[in-house]
């Protein structure tokens, strides 16, 4: 009975805390979860993520790191940024001592709302908060470590919303709901389960300045994954603020483990969700959100694939939130600029098929492609990238083939590692199988180092010509793979070209034969007021060749950025619109173009 009374003791004092909180009572998850997503959201397609803060003065991190986690970084002692800090800042400069040098200088939110209208953005999402608790506007929970406190001296999110609404923009704002450095709770320091007293007395009533103050049209969490929803109040919090904004709020889907609510984030990942929810990708130009001046050109998007990018999300029901990352002046960069300039200027040309579109009854049309070329070793980690044009970031294969050559005989131990699965054959017989263990969220890139380590022994001779084969699959997010060797009396080394050959009949190693391969959109469709749209990634020749169902001879086809009328006929299945006397629009940097096909989605309904 006393164990009883405790725990309803406890329960009372919860719905107390409750009804404390947020002053009303909440709906269940049951009725939150068919609440009907806003319109506005869905018919948007681009968004503008802003990701800016006191980690925007070092503005460093490795070239395929989030720069803005420099804290945890520093805090975990990841040689690149301590040595970094040092040698710029000197031994006893902390990273609180970066805030009264963000100075936003060169701040001017008309100028980032007309970046933002010339991208063709229907909404953006300023990051008002990340996870080390620095907050663009004068919260009087972070007394000392806010935007109107120390640094700018301004609050940066209210002078944002201004110009952003006046252009007819909605207003979105980011929220970590967890800290790394905030006294009640320490996030990836201290045990997950203490989060409550952070989450009660800091956390939910910020939150709740923060939206009660500028009543943001989406409101995008973070921060969540070690905590489940009821620890975070997820579905109080959820409830408040839809009845705090009305029927136009919407919220993403990182609200703790048991939550499932929300608008769907890839995060960085070539995979259209398999969802009835809405969903956006969320990425940015480079490897990181915020700037990272360690970044190499070659990781920033061309403006050619941001387009392509865009059009296989709309293609695929969703949406894209494309970030930019100013520097601590409040420039945002030109290159920037320039990308998310070039996706406007062609979505102006193309809007037709891009706000308010749906899908059609096919999202793609997908070409096999590959990649072939000799590699000297067996030790990479792609991150979220591609091996190399034209193989797509997900869902990629990989063979090598060839011969090892031991310099010694002697039982050699051979160590997988692999994100997702590799499997290793030597003589002919399987070695290393590393698939047991694939698993990955397409929510949660740079959260965790997936990657299963597998070792096996066999005994080789000396001089001996070895038949080598290694697969590798890459299903979503992060990719890497590590192939090691040792012996009893070696130390584990990367299996490379010394001992590796492409022929038998050469007298050093060169490496072995490698293949990738992937699918490759060619073709994506929308569906908008009845009508088809084909973006097709390429001029197609004197001809472009369709799979669609019969259409109805009143059908018209035609190029939507001239407008001009182009005969067609269809026969066993198969569209042919006769581009001959057509020739390729100048113009178009991203070589992108999209063909009308004037009711064709009514036909044969």
């Amino acid at each position: 009975m006393k164990l009883f009374s405790k725990r309803l003791f406890i329960l009372s004092c919860i719905i107390m805390l409750s009804g404390f909180l947020f002053g009303q009572d909440t709906v269940g998850w049951e009725s939150l979860r068919k609440r009907a997503y806003p319109q506005w959201f869905s018919d948007a397609k681009l968004g503008v993520f802003i990701h800016w803060g006191v980690y925007s003065v070092p503005a460093y991190g490795g070239p395929e790191s989030y720069a803005e986690w420099y804290l945890r970084g520093l805090q975990t002692g990841a040689p690149l940024r301590v040595e970094f800090m040092r040698k710029n800042y000197g031994e006893h400069f902390t990273y609180r001592d970066f805030a009264p040098l963000f100075k936003a200088e060169l701040f001017d939110p008309d100028a980032w709302a007309d970046i933002f209208e010339k991208a063709g953005a229907k909404y953006i999402i300023l990051v008002a908060k990340h996870h080390d608790g620095y907050c663009l506007w004068p919260s009087r929970y972070a007394p000392g470590w806010n935007s109107v406190d120390v640094g700018p001296h301004r609050d940066i999110v209210g002078d944002l919303v201004r110009a952003v609404r006046q252009r007819g923009i909605r207003f979105g704002l980011y929220y970590s709901l967890a800290e790394w450095d905030h006294p009640l709770h320490r996030w990836y320091t201290d045990p997950p389960d203490s989060i409550g007293p952070y989450v009660e007395q800091h956390m939910i009533p910020q939150l709740k300045e923060l939206l009660e103050t500028y009543k943001p049209d989406l409101l995008f969490t973070d921060g969540e994954w070690l905590n489940d929803a009821d620890q975070w109040h997820a579905r109080e919090l959820i409830s408040w603020y839809y009845n705090l904004i009305g029927p136009d709020a919407i919220v993403n889907d990182r609200w703790g483990h048991g939550a499932d609510i929300g608008y769907i984030t890839p995060e960085y990942s070539f995979t259209a969700p398999e969802t009835d929810r809405p969903w956006a990708e969320v990425r940015g130009l480079g490897r990181s959100f915020g700037l990272n001046r360690n970044e190499k050109l070659s990781a920033y998007v061309s403006s050619r694939d941001l387009v392509r990018r865009f059009a296989w999300t709309v293609a695929h029901g969703g949406g894209l939130t494309i970030n930019l990352g100013p520097a601590a002046d409040g420039q945002i960069p030109l290159l920037q600029q320039e990308r998310v300039e070039a996706l406007g200027k062609w979505i102006d040309r193309n809007k037709e098929a891009i706000y308010g579109a749906t899908k059609w009854i096919r999202a793609a049309d997908y070409g096999d492609v590959e990649l072939r070329r000799t590699d000297t070793l067996l030790q990479f980690n792609w991150v979220r990238n591609s091996p190399g044009k034209p193989i797509t970031e997900d869902h990629f294969t990989a063979e090598w083939t060839g011969w090892l050559r031991p310099d010694s005989s002697a039982v050699f131990t051979f160590v997988a590692e692999a994100d997702d699965a590799a499997t290793l054959w030597l003589d002919g017989k399987t070695l290393l199988d590393t698939s047991a263990n694939e698993s990955e969220n397409a929510a949660e890139a740079m959260r965790q180092n997936n990657g299963s380590g597998h070792s096996a022994s066999v005994y080789l001779e000396a001089g001996k010509f070895y038949p080598i084969r290694i697969t590798y699959r890459e299903t979503i997010q992060n990719a890497h793979i590590r192939l090691n060797w040792h012996t009893q009396t070696s130390e584990p080394a990367a299996l490379g070209k010394n001992n590796l050959y492409t022929k038998t009949d050469l007298s050093t190693g060169d490496g072995l034969k490698a293949v990738y391969r992937s699918k490759q959109a060619r073709t994506v469709y929308t569906k908008n007021n009845n009508h088809v749209y084909a973006i097709v990634f390429g001029w197609p020749g004197r001809k472009l060749d369709l799979e669609t169902p019969k259409p109805d001879k009143q059908m018209k086809a035609s190029l939507l950025s001239t407008g001009e009328q182009l005969p067609w006929r269809w026969k066993n299945g198969r569209l042919s619109i006769d581009l001959s006397k057509a020739a390729c629009p100048s113009g178009d940097e991203a070589d992108t173009w999209v063909f009308r096909l004037e009711g064709l989605a009514t036909a044969n309904r």
